[in-house]
Protein backbone atom coordinates (compact mmCIF):
# COMPACT_ATOMS: atom_id res chain seq x y z
CA UNK A 1 0.00 0.00 0.00
CA UNK A 2 1.02 3.69 -0.17
CA UNK A 3 3.76 5.24 1.94
CA UNK A 4 3.34 6.95 5.30
CA UNK A 5 2.45 10.62 4.80
CA UNK A 6 2.27 11.03 8.60
CA UNK A 7 5.83 9.89 9.34
CA UNK A 8 7.20 13.40 10.03
CA UNK A 9 4.62 14.26 12.72
CA UNK A 10 4.17 17.64 11.09
CA UNK A 11 0.45 17.80 12.01
CA UNK A 12 -1.13 17.34 15.41
CA UNK A 13 -4.32 17.29 17.47
CA UNK A 14 -4.35 20.03 20.12
CA UNK A 15 -7.86 19.92 21.63
CA UNK A 16 -11.01 17.83 21.90
CA UNK A 17 -14.56 18.31 23.20
CA UNK A 18 -17.67 16.16 23.72
CA UNK A 19 -21.30 16.53 24.68
CA UNK A 20 -23.10 14.34 27.16
CA UNK A 21 -24.64 11.33 25.42
CA UNK A 22 -28.42 11.13 25.78
CA UNK A 23 -31.55 9.49 24.43
CA UNK A 24 -34.28 11.47 22.67
CA UNK A 25 -32.69 14.75 23.71
CA UNK A 26 -34.84 16.78 21.32
CA UNK A 27 -31.67 18.43 20.03
CA UNK A 28 -30.62 18.48 16.39
CA UNK A 29 -27.19 17.63 15.00
CA UNK A 30 -26.78 21.37 14.38
CA UNK A 31 -27.33 22.23 18.04
CA UNK A 32 -25.04 19.46 19.23
CA UNK A 33 -22.34 20.60 16.79
CA UNK A 34 -22.59 24.12 18.16
CA UNK A 35 -22.14 22.87 21.73
CA UNK A 36 -18.93 21.10 20.74
CA UNK A 37 -17.65 24.09 18.75
CA UNK A 38 -18.28 26.41 21.71
CA UNK A 39 -16.24 24.14 23.97
CA UNK A 40 -13.41 23.98 21.42
CA UNK A 41 -13.37 27.79 21.14
CA UNK A 42 -13.09 27.97 24.91
CA UNK A 43 -10.32 25.37 25.16
CA UNK A 44 -8.19 26.79 22.34
CA UNK A 45 -8.94 30.49 22.89
CA UNK A 46 -9.74 30.61 19.17
CA UNK A 47 -12.88 31.81 17.41
CA UNK A 48 -14.82 30.99 14.23
CA UNK A 49 -12.63 33.25 12.11
CA UNK A 50 -9.52 31.32 13.19
CA UNK A 51 -10.69 28.13 11.49
CA UNK A 52 -10.35 27.71 7.74
CA UNK A 53 -10.77 23.93 7.65
CA UNK A 54 -13.80 21.88 8.65
CA UNK A 55 -14.68 18.18 8.55
CA UNK A 56 -17.95 16.36 9.25
CA UNK A 57 -19.34 12.87 9.32
CA UNK A 58 -22.78 12.37 7.77
CA UNK A 59 -25.43 12.23 10.54
CA UNK A 60 -28.27 9.73 10.34
CA UNK A 61 -30.52 12.52 11.57
CA UNK A 62 -29.56 14.83 8.67
CA UNK A 63 -28.59 12.41 5.91
CA UNK A 64 -31.55 13.45 3.76
CA UNK A 65 -29.96 16.90 3.47
CA UNK A 66 -27.38 16.94 0.63
CA UNK A 67 -26.03 20.28 1.88
CA UNK A 68 -25.55 19.29 5.52
CA UNK A 69 -21.95 20.51 5.72
CA UNK A 70 -22.79 23.85 4.07
CA UNK A 71 -25.65 24.55 6.43
CA UNK A 72 -23.71 23.45 9.50
CA UNK A 73 -20.79 25.70 8.51
CA UNK A 74 -23.29 28.54 8.39
CA UNK A 75 -24.74 27.50 11.76
CA UNK A 76 -21.25 27.53 13.31
CA UNK A 77 -20.23 30.81 11.68
CA UNK A 78 -17.17 29.28 10.01
CA UNK A 79 -16.12 30.09 6.42
CA UNK A 80 -13.75 27.25 5.52
CA UNK A 81 -11.43 27.30 2.53
CA UNK A 82 -11.31 23.50 2.79
CA UNK A 83 -14.20 21.24 3.84
CA UNK A 84 -14.59 17.47 3.99
CA UNK A 85 -17.70 15.40 4.65
CA UNK A 86 -17.20 11.66 5.02
CA UNK A 87 -19.83 8.93 4.68
CA UNK A 88 -17.75 5.98 5.91
CA UNK A 89 -19.91 5.62 9.01
CA UNK A 90 -17.76 4.68 12.00
CA UNK A 91 -14.66 5.02 9.80
CA UNK A 92 -15.35 8.68 9.08
CA UNK A 93 -13.57 10.07 12.14
CA UNK A 94 -10.20 8.43 11.55
CA UNK A 95 -10.60 9.03 7.82
CA UNK A 96 -11.21 12.72 8.42
CA UNK A 97 -8.10 13.01 10.59
CA UNK A 98 -6.08 11.56 7.71
CA UNK A 99 -7.68 13.86 5.15
CA UNK A 100 -7.33 16.91 7.39
CA UNK A 101 -3.65 16.05 7.81
CA UNK A 102 -3.18 16.09 4.04
CA UNK A 103 -5.07 19.37 3.72
CA UNK A 104 -2.85 20.96 6.36
CA UNK A 105 0.31 19.58 4.77
CA UNK A 106 -0.69 20.90 1.34
CA UNK A 107 -1.47 24.39 2.65
CA UNK A 108 -5.19 24.27 1.87
CA UNK A 109 -5.93 25.36 5.44
CA UNK A 110 -4.17 26.21 8.70
CA UNK A 111 -6.59 25.18 11.46
CA UNK A 112 -9.18 22.42 11.16
CA UNK A 113 -12.19 21.70 13.35
CA UNK A 114 -13.30 18.08 13.07
CA UNK A 115 -16.98 17.70 14.00
CA UNK A 116 -19.00 14.51 14.37
CA UNK A 117 -22.60 15.04 15.46
CA UNK A 118 -25.81 13.01 15.28
CA UNK A 119 -29.23 12.69 16.91
CA UNK A 120 -30.78 9.46 15.58
CA UNK A 121 -32.77 8.74 18.74
CA UNK A 122 -34.52 12.09 18.23
CA UNK A 123 -34.80 11.99 14.43
CA UNK A 124 -33.59 9.21 12.11
CA UNK A 125 -33.79 9.86 8.37
CA UNK A 126 -31.68 6.95 7.16
CA UNK A 127 -32.48 4.97 4.01
CA UNK A 128 -30.04 2.16 3.24
CA UNK A 129 -31.00 1.95 -0.42
CA UNK A 130 -28.69 -0.15 -2.60
CA UNK A 131 -28.61 -3.01 -5.08
CA UNK A 132 -27.47 -5.31 -2.27
CA UNK A 133 -30.33 -4.28 0.01
CA UNK A 134 -32.93 -4.69 -2.70
CA UNK A 135 -31.83 -7.86 -4.46
CA UNK A 136 -29.34 -9.71 -2.25
CA UNK A 137 -30.47 -9.52 1.37
CA UNK A 138 -33.14 -12.03 2.42
CA UNK A 139 -36.54 -10.80 3.54
CA UNK A 140 -36.64 -10.31 7.29
CA UNK A 141 -32.97 -9.55 7.95
CA UNK A 142 -33.10 -6.91 10.67
CA UNK A 143 -30.33 -4.45 9.89
CA UNK A 144 -26.96 -4.52 11.67
CA UNK A 145 -28.08 -6.77 14.59
CA UNK A 146 -29.33 -9.36 12.10
CA UNK A 147 -26.13 -9.23 10.05
CA UNK A 148 -23.87 -9.38 13.10
CA UNK A 149 -25.95 -12.22 14.57
CA UNK A 150 -25.32 -14.22 11.40
CA UNK A 151 -21.64 -13.28 11.54
CA UNK A 152 -21.39 -14.46 15.16
CA UNK A 153 -23.18 -17.68 14.29
CA UNK A 154 -20.78 -18.36 11.42
CA UNK A 155 -17.75 -17.60 13.60
CA UNK A 156 -18.98 -19.94 16.35
CA UNK A 157 -19.42 -22.68 13.73
CA UNK A 158 -16.01 -22.08 12.17
CA UNK A 159 -14.00 -21.51 15.35
CA UNK A 160 -14.34 -21.97 19.09
CA UNK A 161 -16.31 -19.21 20.86
CA UNK A 162 -16.05 -18.64 24.61
CA UNK A 163 -18.88 -16.24 25.40
CA UNK A 164 -17.35 -15.47 28.78
CA UNK A 165 -14.57 -13.75 26.83
CA UNK A 166 -17.08 -11.44 25.17
CA UNK A 167 -18.64 -10.99 28.60
CA UNK A 168 -15.28 -9.88 30.00
CA UNK A 169 -15.10 -7.24 27.26
CA UNK A 170 -18.65 -6.07 28.02
CA UNK A 171 -17.76 -5.75 31.72
CA UNK A 172 -14.50 -3.89 31.05
CA UNK A 173 -16.17 -1.38 28.75
CA UNK A 174 -19.03 -0.82 31.17
CA UNK A 175 -16.47 -0.18 33.93
CA UNK A 176 -15.02 2.54 31.70
CA UNK A 177 -18.47 4.05 31.15
CA UNK A 178 -19.11 4.14 34.91
CA UNK A 179 -16.07 6.44 35.17
CA UNK A 180 -17.01 8.52 32.11
CA UNK A 181 -19.16 11.56 32.84
CA UNK A 182 -20.37 11.85 29.22
CA UNK A 183 -21.79 8.30 29.13
CA UNK A 184 -25.55 7.79 28.82
CA UNK A 185 -26.57 8.01 32.47
CA UNK A 186 -28.53 4.71 32.74
CA UNK A 187 -25.38 2.90 31.51
CA UNK A 188 -23.23 4.21 34.36
CA UNK A 189 -23.91 1.07 36.38
CA UNK A 190 -21.61 -1.92 36.63
CA UNK A 191 -22.50 -5.27 35.10
CA UNK A 192 -21.11 -8.78 35.55
CA UNK A 193 -20.22 -11.53 33.11
CA UNK A 194 -23.35 -13.35 34.27
CA UNK A 195 -25.41 -10.26 33.41
CA UNK A 196 -23.97 -10.46 29.91
CA UNK A 197 -24.64 -14.19 29.55
CA UNK A 198 -28.19 -13.82 30.84
CA UNK A 199 -29.11 -10.82 28.67
CA UNK A 200 -31.74 -11.66 26.10
CA UNK A 201 -30.79 -12.73 22.61
CA UNK A 202 -31.89 -10.32 19.91
CA UNK A 203 -30.40 -12.11 16.88
CA UNK A 204 -29.10 -15.49 17.98
CA UNK A 205 -26.45 -15.77 19.30
CA UNK A 206 -26.15 -11.95 19.54
CA UNK A 207 -27.23 -10.69 22.95
CA UNK A 208 -28.56 -7.34 24.08
CA UNK A 209 -25.29 -6.60 25.88
CA UNK A 210 -23.33 -7.36 22.69
CA UNK A 211 -24.92 -4.34 21.07
CA UNK A 212 -24.92 -0.56 20.97
CA UNK A 213 -27.90 1.67 21.67
CA UNK A 214 -28.66 4.60 19.37
CA UNK A 215 -28.31 7.89 21.27
CA UNK A 216 -27.73 11.59 20.53
CA UNK A 217 -24.38 13.32 20.93
CA UNK A 218 -21.47 15.13 19.34
CA UNK A 219 -17.72 15.41 19.61
CA UNK A 220 -14.95 17.38 17.98
CA UNK A 221 -11.23 18.03 17.76
CA UNK A 222 -8.84 20.73 16.55
CA UNK A 223 -5.87 20.02 14.29
CA UNK A 224 -3.10 22.19 12.89
CA UNK A 225 0.47 21.94 11.71
CA UNK A 226 2.90 21.15 14.51
CA UNK A 227 4.95 24.28 13.82
CA UNK A 228 1.87 26.47 14.27
CA UNK A 229 0.78 24.62 17.39
CA UNK A 230 4.16 25.32 18.97
CA UNK A 231 3.93 29.03 18.08
CA UNK A 232 0.45 29.24 19.64
CA UNK A 233 1.64 27.56 22.84
CA UNK A 234 -0.15 24.20 22.56
CA UNK A 235 2.18 22.01 24.60
CA UNK A 236 -0.07 18.95 24.92
CA UNK A 237 -0.11 17.54 21.40
CA UNK A 238 -1.10 14.19 19.92
CA UNK A 239 0.28 13.13 16.55
CA UNK A 240 -1.39 10.92 13.95
CA UNK A 241 1.55 8.61 13.19
CA UNK A 242 0.06 6.35 10.50
CA UNK A 243 -3.21 5.56 8.77
CA UNK A 244 -4.66 2.90 6.51
CA UNK A 245 -8.11 2.14 5.11
CA UNK A 246 -9.84 -0.25 2.75
CA UNK A 247 -13.44 -0.17 1.53
CA UNK A 248 -15.41 -3.03 -0.02
CA UNK A 249 -12.85 -5.59 1.14
CA UNK A 250 -13.08 -8.83 -0.84
CA UNK A 251 -15.74 -7.16 -2.98
CA UNK A 252 -15.07 -9.26 -6.08
CA UNK A 253 -15.88 -12.47 -4.18
CA UNK A 254 -19.61 -13.18 -4.10
CA UNK A 255 -19.25 -15.82 -1.36
CA UNK A 256 -16.38 -14.63 0.86
CA UNK A 257 -15.42 -15.90 4.29
CA UNK A 258 -17.48 -13.41 6.29
CA UNK A 259 -15.27 -13.88 9.36
CA UNK A 260 -12.38 -12.24 7.47
CA UNK A 261 -12.46 -8.45 7.70
CA UNK A 262 -10.80 -5.50 6.01
CA UNK A 263 -8.75 -4.83 9.12
CA UNK A 264 -6.68 -7.85 8.13
CA UNK A 265 -5.30 -5.40 5.54
CA UNK A 266 -5.58 -1.94 7.12
CA UNK A 267 -4.49 -2.96 10.64
CA UNK A 268 -1.14 -4.55 9.75
CA UNK A 269 -0.54 -1.79 7.19
CA UNK A 270 -1.02 0.97 9.80
CA UNK A 271 1.31 -0.88 12.19
CA UNK A 272 3.94 -1.34 9.49
CA UNK A 273 3.83 2.33 8.52
CA UNK A 274 4.36 3.33 12.16
CA UNK A 275 7.18 0.75 12.47
CA UNK A 276 5.32 -1.01 15.27
CA UNK A 277 4.11 -4.52 16.06
CA UNK A 278 0.98 -5.45 18.04
CA UNK A 279 3.13 -6.04 21.15
CA UNK A 280 4.31 -2.41 20.96
CA UNK A 281 0.79 -0.96 21.23
CA UNK A 282 0.06 0.53 24.66
CA UNK A 283 -3.74 0.62 24.26
CA UNK A 284 -6.34 0.01 21.60
CA UNK A 285 -9.60 1.86 21.00
CA UNK A 286 -11.47 -0.21 18.39
CA UNK A 287 -14.82 0.73 16.92
CA UNK A 288 -17.35 -1.30 18.89
CA UNK A 289 -20.84 -1.33 17.45
CA UNK A 290 -20.92 -5.01 18.49
CA UNK A 291 -18.51 -6.89 20.74
CA UNK A 292 -17.60 -9.44 18.10
CA UNK A 293 -16.34 -6.59 15.90
CA UNK A 294 -13.72 -5.80 18.54
CA UNK A 295 -12.79 -9.47 18.85
CA UNK A 296 -12.39 -10.00 15.10
CA UNK A 297 -10.14 -6.96 14.78
CA UNK A 298 -7.90 -8.15 17.62
CA UNK A 299 -7.47 -11.44 15.78
CA UNK A 300 -6.89 -10.08 12.32
CA UNK A 301 -4.64 -7.19 13.29
CA UNK A 302 -2.30 -9.65 15.03
CA UNK A 303 -3.02 -9.26 18.75
CA UNK A 304 -3.97 -12.94 18.92
CA UNK A 305 -4.42 -15.85 16.51
CA UNK A 306 -7.55 -16.28 14.43
CA UNK A 307 -10.16 -18.29 16.24
CA UNK A 308 -8.68 -17.41 19.65
CA UNK A 309 -10.16 -13.95 20.18
CA UNK A 310 -12.68 -14.88 22.87
CA UNK A 311 -10.06 -16.79 24.86
CA UNK A 312 -7.68 -13.83 24.50
CA UNK A 313 -10.31 -11.47 25.92
CA UNK A 314 -11.05 -13.90 28.75
CA UNK A 315 -7.40 -14.30 29.75
CA UNK A 316 -6.04 -10.76 29.18
CA UNK A 317 -6.30 -7.80 31.56
CA UNK A 318 -7.96 -5.21 29.30
CA UNK A 319 -8.62 -2.56 31.96
CA UNK A 320 -6.76 0.78 32.12
CA UNK A 321 -3.94 -0.70 34.24
CA UNK A 322 -3.84 -3.97 32.28
CA UNK A 323 -1.54 -5.43 29.67
CA UNK A 324 -3.74 -4.24 26.77
CA UNK A 325 -6.25 -1.55 27.76
CA UNK A 326 -9.28 -1.61 25.43
CA UNK A 327 -11.81 1.23 25.06
CA UNK A 328 -11.01 2.69 28.46
CA UNK A 329 -13.81 5.27 28.26
CA UNK A 330 -16.48 2.62 27.80
CA UNK A 331 -16.68 2.71 24.02
CA UNK A 332 -20.01 2.99 22.27
CA UNK A 333 -21.41 -0.15 23.87
CA UNK A 334 -20.61 1.20 27.33
CA UNK A 335 -21.50 4.86 26.77
CA UNK A 336 -24.21 4.71 24.11
CA UNK A 337 -23.67 5.24 20.39
CA UNK A 338 -24.20 8.85 19.29
CA UNK A 339 -25.21 7.68 15.82
CA UNK A 340 -22.55 8.19 13.18
CA UNK A 341 -20.64 10.46 15.57
CA UNK A 342 -19.68 7.25 17.36
CA UNK A 343 -16.46 6.76 15.43
CA UNK A 344 -14.92 9.82 17.05
CA UNK A 345 -15.95 8.76 20.57
CA UNK A 346 -13.20 6.16 20.86
CA UNK A 347 -10.75 8.31 18.91
CA UNK A 348 -11.14 11.13 21.43
CA UNK A 349 -10.67 8.70 24.32
CA UNK A 350 -7.33 7.73 22.78
CA UNK A 351 -6.37 11.42 22.47
CA UNK A 352 -7.45 12.06 26.07
CA UNK A 353 -5.32 9.20 27.34
CA UNK A 354 -2.27 10.30 25.35
CA UNK A 355 -2.68 13.81 26.76
CA UNK A 356 -2.69 12.31 30.27
CA UNK A 357 -6.22 13.53 30.97
CA UNK A 358 -7.91 10.17 31.63
CA UNK A 359 -8.47 10.87 35.33
CA UNK A 360 -9.50 7.80 37.31
CA UNK A 361 -9.28 5.63 34.21
CA UNK A 362 -5.87 6.89 33.03
CA UNK A 363 -3.57 4.37 31.37
CA UNK A 364 -0.09 4.68 32.96
CA UNK A 365 2.29 6.64 30.70
CA UNK A 366 1.00 5.60 27.28
CA UNK A 367 3.21 6.38 24.29
CA UNK A 368 0.81 5.32 21.55
CA UNK A 369 -2.71 4.12 20.78
CA UNK A 370 -4.38 2.24 17.96
CA UNK A 371 -7.83 3.37 16.84
CA UNK A 372 -10.11 1.68 14.30
CA UNK A 373 -13.30 2.45 12.42
CA UNK A 374 -16.00 0.39 10.70
CA UNK A 375 -18.49 1.50 8.08
CA UNK A 376 -21.64 -0.49 7.22
CA UNK A 377 -22.29 -4.23 7.64
CA UNK A 378 -23.88 -5.85 4.58
CA UNK A 379 -25.48 -9.28 4.57
CA UNK A 380 -23.28 -12.05 3.18
CA UNK A 381 -20.05 -10.08 3.42
CA UNK A 382 -18.06 -8.43 6.14
CA UNK A 383 -18.21 -4.71 6.88
CA UNK A 384 -17.74 -2.15 4.14
CA UNK A 385 -15.06 0.29 5.39
CA UNK A 386 -12.14 -0.72 7.62
CA UNK A 387 -9.88 2.05 8.95
CA UNK A 388 -6.89 1.92 11.30
CA UNK A 389 -4.83 4.73 12.79
CA UNK A 390 -1.86 4.94 15.14
CA UNK A 391 -1.60 7.97 17.43
CA UNK A 392 1.50 8.96 19.40
CA UNK A 393 2.38 11.67 21.91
Amino acid sequence: MAGNFLADKDVCIVAYAETKIGRRTGKSAYELSAEVAAELYKKTKMGPSDFDGLTFSVPLSECANPFWSNYCSDYLGISPTWIQTSDMGGGSATGNVARASMALQSGMCEAVMLICSDAPSTQNRVNYGSYRNEFWEPTGIQGPPGAFGLLMNRYAEQYEMDYRGLGALAVAQRNGAVKNKIAYEPFRKKITIDDYLESRQISSPLRLLDSVMFCDGANGMVMMKTSRAKKLGFTNRVYPASYSEITNFNGANQTPDITEVGHSISGPDALKKAKLKPKDIDMIHPYDDFLIAVMLKLEQMGFCKRGQGSQFLRDTDIGPKGTLPINTGGGQIGCGQPGLAGGQLNLIEAVRQLMGEGGNRQVPSPRNAMVTGIGVIPYGRNWGASTAMILEN
